[in-house]
């Protein structure tokens, strides 16, 4: 077992709130983590995938009341939308005997956003925490761990299968059950053909500007309904749109979100990358690196962190800008070499959003200064400073 940061924040939160959403995308590591909670009261677990399962809840009001004072872990909850108001009315009951948090714990692979009517019908009873794929710094020996990390992606079976082979087939089988499966069961009536060349394309625009006209030109079809469907991916937890930059400035700025696989093994398997000497020689290599390096970073922010990217039409740009609660503002630019260098166009950008200090992002070795304000660091010393 690789003992997962959001162990004790989720303990914490079923102490504190009566229903608690564990979300990320599947096979990530949400039911193995709900079902190894050490907690002071007895579970009850039910797969909503699972015909018997979902039979128990034939009268969902009868069987769930008789679970007493349990835990009752509901996995795959957005396959049964019409149980949200029934949990409403049990934690409100609950509530009057008494028994304040710790009732449900609601296991799915859609965001908040596709949960809507839980936000309607439990709003005030219920608190939503996410769990990434497996991340650097969970990982036993994160330094030496990180090329496999970055190869192979986080999702549990892909990091620890027995061989690169083994890995590259799972996230192929992933992939295929997405686009064959998973995203249809959405309501999304494109052809797995379409989703997978789709998937393909933003592959091999990882890291660029959103551009939906082009995307729906590729693919016969119009930019509103690509829109759609890469909320849609986004909503799942595979897609991140990186937001611009939006501080009032003279300069004309690219207003488009950047785009990333937010699984660097994934990606790779789409793009059809093999092997970690492939992806060192592939045009690729740069831009993966950056995704990875984005979404390590984005995955240990401090609640109430806003992040996007900076750029101008003028080619001026930061990969990252974090502005963090207390005020402070950091430039992050992500380079894939040893030797990294300190641009005109990169102090410019850092006056522009009025940066308090810029990192450029290297893979390995000691941190050293650039400038008075800007320090190239490795990836891994830069997360251990986050905390």
């Amino acid at each position: 077992m690789i003992d997962r940061k959001q162990t004790n924040e989720l303990q914490k939160r079923l102490r504190n709130n009566p229903v608690v959403a564990l979300l990320g995308s599947r096979q990530v590591g949400k039911t193995t983590l709900a079902r190894e909670l050490s907690l002071n009261k007895a579970t009850h677990y039910l797969d909503l995938e699972r015909p018997s399962d979902l039979a128990k809840l034939a009268d969902p009001e009868l069987y769930l009341s008789s679970m007493g004072e349990r835990l009752v872990i509901l996995d795959e909850i957005q396959r049964v939308p019409n149980l949200f108001p029934v949990l409403r009315s049990l934690v409100d009951e609950r509530r009057r005997n008494g028994e304040k948090a710790g009732h449900f714990l609601l296991l799915g692979s859609a965001s908040p956003d596709l949960f809507q009517q839980s936000s309607e019908t439990l709003a005030g009873r219920i608190s939503y925490l996410e769990l990434p794929p497996f991340q650097l710094q969970e990982l036993p020996a994160a330094p030496q761990d990180m090329n496999r990390h970055w190869e192979r992606g986080g999702y549990p079976d892909s990091y620890l299968a027995e061989d690169v082979e083994s890995s590259l087939q799972w996230r192929e089988d992933f992939i295929t059950s997405y686009v064959e499966r998973h995203v249809p069961q959405q309501g999304i009536d494109a052809t797995p053909m379409l989703l997978r060349r789709l998937c393909s394309m933003l592959g091999h625009q990882q890291g660029a500007t959103l551009n939906l006209s082009r995307l729906g030109s590729s693919l016969g079809i119009d930019g509103k309904t690509v829109r759609r469907y890469l909320d849609l991916l986004e909503g799942l937890y595979l897609l991140r749109m990186l937001p611009p930059w939006s501080g009032n400035t003279g300069k004309r700025l690219v207003k488009s979100p950047k785009i990333y696989w937010r699984d660097s093994g994934v990606l790779h398997a789409l793009v059809g990358l093999r092997s970690l000497e492939e992806l060192l020689g592939h045009p690729l290599c740069g831009p993966s690196w950056e995704g990875y390096c984005v979404e390590q970073i984005l995955n240990q922010l401090p609640s109430g962190t806003s992040f996007s990217h900076y750029r101008t039409h003028a080619g001026a740009e930061v990969d990252l800008v974090l502005e963090l609660p207390k005020g402070e503002t950091v430039a992050i630019e992500i380079k894939r070499t040893l030797s990294p260098k300190l641009t005109p166009g990169f102090i410019e950008s850092m006056k522009t959003i009025q940066a308090d200090r810029g990192i450029l992002l290297i893979p390995k070795g000691d941190s050293f200064p650039l400038s008075k304000q800007v320090t190239a660091m490795s990836l891994p010393e830069y997360l251990h400073h986050m905390g």
